[in-house]
């Protein structure tokens, strides 16, 4: 098993814990992992959640500012969007507009 590998599982653990209707960031996901340097290592396991046997929310997962950066991996251009508008989220222009009443924190939300 390659060292990301690991990261990439435990990435994945923390994106299944995310409730519907919630949202939270690359950087923190890799601050609540104890690496806050590892945003974009966040980001690629992103990228690759769609190989995973067990279902992971990517769509969860935008940037610090509630930007859909990763709508690209999705199957059409906006199925991001769609999925996060299901759950609640108002968006404009690619941005939630509403992601500081959406954001969940896995610092506060779990436990180590």
């Amino acid at each position: 098993m390659k060292k990301h590998d690991d990261f990439f599982s435990r990435v994945y653990e923390v994106v299944r814990s995310i409730p519907p209707g919630r949202v939270t960031s690359y950087g923190a996901i890799a601050r609540f992992l104890g690496s806050s340097q590892s945003s974009r290592m966040v980001g690629w396991a992103m990228n690759q959640s769609h190989n995973q046997s067990e279902f992971v929310p990517a769509h969860r997962v935008v940037n610090r500012n509630g930007v859909l950066t990763g709508k690209h991996h999705f199957e059409g251009p906006d199925v991001m969007q769609q999925l996060l508008e299901n759950e609640g989220a108002i968006i404009e222009d690619d941005q939630i507009i509403n992601f500081s009443e959406l954001f969940w924190d896995p610092m506060q939300e779990l436990s180590l």
